[in-house]
Parts: structure tokens; sequence; C-alpha cells
């Protein structure tokens, strides 16, 4: 099951709050160490977005990587016009203050006591999870007292920064700066608290899955994030989709609770929304916006209708 790596690319589990919080709780010296990659000739991306409006209110919704190779541009013709026309912006998660999320992070995702993780790990993966830790740069036992969830979150996401990948280019931190430079609000769909409890939330049997997942998947991780990366930049939420559903058809809890129920209170959220005047650009993670359990698809239970904006 490629789950994480595709989560990771999309970003359509929390995985904003995640990223950060490691970035600024745990110094990983696999990210610490990378020298900033020069800049790459400009590759135009036309990432899909679409549009749900009546007589007096219009939203957006754009689907996010939230990681992305410098050079690529994407925030420029319908997307721009769309937040340019924009009175609000909406993400799933307005950060909170590094302290915050660090105390966040530790209560739910570190372990004090019990078995460590190593030794939950199931016999056969050890040695390939002990050498994805020590390829971090980190003791073996580095992440012993992780929860499964948190320790899959680390082993997909540091290699990201030796490949080039950095949050700094993704369309979260691009939208937030353009947002406050243009005076406008961003709020989020939800909070770190919510976010961190999804993962935190799941199974330890799901937890374990999830982290056994990454493992058997890190060596093809450079190979998914490149062809996930192309099917955003194309605008083709068909292959997303494809890509999500053969992910997820593994391990239905974590489709439930990081996908499918989210996707539903963010449908609710917007047709809510609709009953007030005004135009609202809401970015989300592209797996958001694939596939049949799709926030538009659950708009469209609602009887809300969603259309793709066609450049």
């Amino acid at each position: 099951m490629k789950l994480f790596s595709r989560l990771a690319s999309l970003r359509s589990a929390p995985l904003r709050s995640t990223l950060s919080a490691i970035a600024m709780a745990f110094a990983l010296p696999a990210c610490a160490q990378v020298a900033p990659k020069p800049a790459q000739a400009a590759n135009d991306a036309d990432p899909a977005l679409w549009v749900v409006k009546d007589k007096d209110t219009t939203i957006y919704l754009f689907g996010t990587i939230h990681v992305l190779k410098p050079g690529m541009t994407w925030f420029d013709e319908a997307v721009k016009t769309a937040f340019d026309r924009s009175q609000q912006v909406v993400l799933e998660l307005v950060m909170p203050d590094p302290a915050k999320m660090q105390t966040l992070v530790m209560a739910t995702g570190v372990t004090k006591d019990g078995p460590t993780l190593t030794e939950q790990i199931p016999a056969d993966k050890r040695a390939a999870y002990a050498k994805a830790v020590t390829d971090l740069g980190l003791p073996a036992n580095a992440f012993d007292r992780f929860r499964p969830w948190l320790a899959a979150t680390n082993l997909s996401i540091a290699p990201l920064s030796k490949l080039g990948y950095d949050a700094a280019n993704g369309p979260e931190q691009v939208i937030t700066a353009a947002a406050k430079a243009a005076g406008k609000p961003v709020t989020g769909l939800e909070t770190a608290e919510q976010q961190l409890g999804y993962f935190g939330g799941l199974s330890q049997q799901a937890q374990l899955q999830f982290l056994g997942s990454t493992i058997d998947e890190l060596p093809k991780l450079e190979t998914t994030m490149a062809t996930m990366v192309d099917e955003w930049a194309k605008g083709d939420p068909e292959a997303l989709a494809k890509e999500m559903n053969e992910s997820l058809k593994d391990s239905p809890e974590v489709a439930k609770v990081l996908l499918v129920d989210r996707n539903a209170r963010w449908a609710e959220w917007v047709a809510n929304r609709m009953k007030s005047p005004g135009t609202v650009f809401v970015a989300v993670g592209a797996g958001h916006l694939a596939g049949q359990d799709s926030v538009q698809a659950q708009l469209a239970k609602l009887g809300v209708k969603a259309e793709r904006v066609q450049y």
C-alpha cells in the first residue's frame, strides 16, 4: 500500500500540521543538513480548480500539494484570478505558534512507557525500519518512544528534503503570504488539535499498518512523488483519484478518518457558507478533491454543484 507517500504528496491527510511540528519540534539531521538547491527553470503547472456559486456567493476549491521543488509556476492564470477575486482565504489549518505545536505533538505522538516502537513492529520489518531511521542520520532507536503514526510521518517527510522538495514552495505558504500582503483574512477548516487528533485516534493496528506501509514504500518515494506532482500539475484529478483509491483500499479505517469523514464535514461547511454573500478561496489537499468520496461528491449529496474551472 502506497498510502503515506500519497498523503505526503497531496497533503490529503492532516499533514501540514505534522510536517511543521516535526520541523519545529524535532530537528531531524536529514532535513537540517541539506543545502538549498538552485532554482530550476520555470515549469508551468495548471492544477485543478473548482467553483461553487449562486447569485451572491462564490467559493473556489483549489487542491494543493504541501511540498514542491523550486521553479514550478502555478499561482497564475485562473488560480491567481480566483484568489484575487476572493475576500477570504480558507486553508485546512492555520498553524499555531511553534511552542504550542510542539506540545501537541508530544502529547499526541510520544509515549513515556510501554513496549518500544521497535518491539511493536513485526519482526520481518524491523531491519528495514532500522535502516530507514539510520538513513536519516539517527540512531536506530531514535523513534522508540514515538507512536507509529508519528514515526511514519518522520520517515516519509524527512527524505523529501533530500529530493529537493520544500514546504516554502508549497501552495499553502505561497497563498498565506499573498493573503497577508493583500490584507485578506486567513482561517482554517480545522485546528491543530483536531488534525493531530485524527492520527492519534487511529487504532494501534491501523497505525502499525500505516508504519509498515511506509517502510515498504520508502524505496519508491522519489518515483511516487514525481508521479503525483506531475498529475497535480496537469490538473488530472482522475489520475489522482485512481492513485488514492488504490492506496486506500487496504486501510478502510485510515480512509474513513483521514479522508471520507473530513470531506463530508468540509462539504457541509461549504454548503453553510453559501448562505452568506461573498467570495472565498478554499485551498485543501488535492486528494480531498478527487475520487468518489471527494468534497465535490459530498456537496452533490447536499444538492450543491461544484463546476471545474476551465483554463
